[in-house]
């Protein structure tokens, strides 16, 4: 049976990161006229009762005090400084070289996961990060191009997407999602309250409204992530993310008059081919022993959304391999 659905995860993943894509343009459009810091805070009020429902739900009697806050306390930091640093690198560069940048990711959990998870990389890994980072270089083209903020706002947030992520990997397996969840929201809740007063900006309804739909997205896409990693290994979905540098390109031409020349896009495919070839070499299944890209790339962590995605999908994924043999029986 699960043979068979393959071919929808794909279409699930590629609808997911266009909805993600839209996500960030949706960022973007308000990142002229307000602070990220506003536009974060604002995000994460309306993500509370979603976290409320949840929590609400859950009937185990246990606390919600983490079984390691060292670690909890590093993913939290993560999550807050990267998802805020992507926020201001949608807000102030262009959508495809902020893409460019982020695909970075991959190759950071890559080298992260040998001090953190003991992962063992062997040459052709290390090969594939070096020219990974190549590329990186050519999307920022140092002493040719004007680097700034945005630009290091990108790498930051690559940075913190990849650390949260390899530490959700390293203490997902017994700390509480709830902890992993509401913590992030909680710190990023209070870390933009106490600098709103500064840079607060009164909002229209319709201003509000684009908040919500940015709220409202995000869901969406996590819900399809979810279905989609429940019908298919990672190896299958996980590439479909570098679709989303399509929907960079055309978002930005149609929306903010964005045009990114050649060199961004030959780094960019440099990076996507490096990634890519990470995830296939983790997917052969005896070159990597915790497939770190794999069981964490699924999504830019900001707000807290990662580890709901990868625990209910590692439990989903588990009940179907369970349930299968008895069906073929």
């Amino acid at each position: 049976m699960r043979t068979q659905r393959k071919p929808a995860a794909p279409r699930f993943g590629l609808l997911a990161f266009a909805i993600y894509a839209t996500h960030d343009a949706a960022i973007k459009s308000l990142g002229g006229t307000y602070s990220p810091f506003q536009i974060v805070f604002f995000v994460v009020l309306l993500s509370f009762p979603m976290v409320t429902l949840m929590l609400v739900r859950d009937t185990r009697a246990e606390n919600l005090r983490p079984r390691d806050p060292l670690w909890a306390a590093v993913r939290t930091a993560a999550v807050v400084i990267g998802g805020f640093c992507a926020f201001y690198a949608f807000a102030v560069l262009p959508l495809a070289e902020t893409y460019a940048i982020l695909f970075a990711a991959p190759l950071m959990i890559t080298v992260l996961s040998v001090p953190l998870l003991g992962e063992v990389v062997r040459f052709h890994r290390w090969m594939a990060v070096l020219v990974g980072l190549a590329g990186v270089i050519v999307v920022l083209r140092p002493g040719s191009a004007d680097l700034g903020l945005g630009h290091l706002a990108a790498l930051v947030a690559a940075f913190g997407s990849a650390l949260a992520g390899v530490v959700m990997r390293k203490i997902g397996s017994t700390e509480r999602r709830e902890v992993l969840l509401l913590y992030p929201l909680l710190a990023n809740f209070a870390v933009m309250l106490c600098i709103l007063p500064f840079v607060y900006e009164p909002m229209p309804l319709a201003d509000l409204g684009m908040v919500l739909l940015i709220a409202f997205l995000a869901i969406v896409a996590m819900s399809l992530m979810i279905r989609a990693y429940t019908l298919a290994d990672a190896a299958i979905v996980a590439p479909m993310q570098y679709s989303q540098i399509i929907w960079a390109t055309l978002f930005g031409w149609l929306f903010f008059g964005e045009t990114s020349d050649a060199l961004t896009f030959v780094g960019a495919g440099i990076i996507i081919a490096s990634g890519a070839y990470i995830v296939l070499r983790e997917a052969g299944g005896d070159a990597s022993k915790h497939r770190p890209v794999l069981n964490t790339l699924s999504r830019r962590p900001e707000m807290g959304a990662m580890p709901r995605i990868s625990l209910i999908v590692r439990k989903s994924a588990l009940r179907a391999r369970e349930q299968l043999p008895r069906k073929q029986h």
